[in-house]
């Protein structure tokens, strides 16, 4: 992922899940430069092949992409869900686990994104 891991800074990928405003803050800035990674390779997909899309359901695709990706790059949400899902033991237990997790959660939520830019869902 482009945007996820080589546009990321590294302030960034080490205090996004920090408590308080600071960890608020690196978690959104990583996600507005991730959406604008984003809207760059939507314009040029757009560009390419003429694709025809509602300018409102972008805006709400990229919306739900982008909240979905800051809720979980605070972390400990995403721990407290792999515990209520019977996921804590691998969560603590396999160093993968975050991360898989992580980029399981990401993929899901694209794919629900990318279903309401594209008209899919209406």
């Amino acid at each position: 992922m482009v945007g996820g891991h080589w546009v990321q800074r590294e302030r960034e990928a080490l205090g996004k899940g920090a408590a308080g405003w600071s960890g608020r803050y690196l978690a959104a800035r990583h996600v507005a430069s991730l959406t604008a990674v984003k809207v760059l390779f939507l314009a040029a997909v757009w560009l390419v092949f003429g694709l025809s899309l509602a300018p409102f359901a972008v805006v709400v695709g990229l919306v739900v992409d982008a909240l979905s990706h800051w809720w979980a790059d605070r972390r400990h949400t995403l721990a407290r869900l792999a515990r209520r899902t019977g996921k804590g033991g691998w969560w603590d237990h396999d160093p993968q686990a975050p991360y898989l997790l992580d980029q399981s959660w990401h993929t899901g939520w694209l794919f629900v994104a990318a279903l309401i830019v594209t008209g899919v869902t209406s």
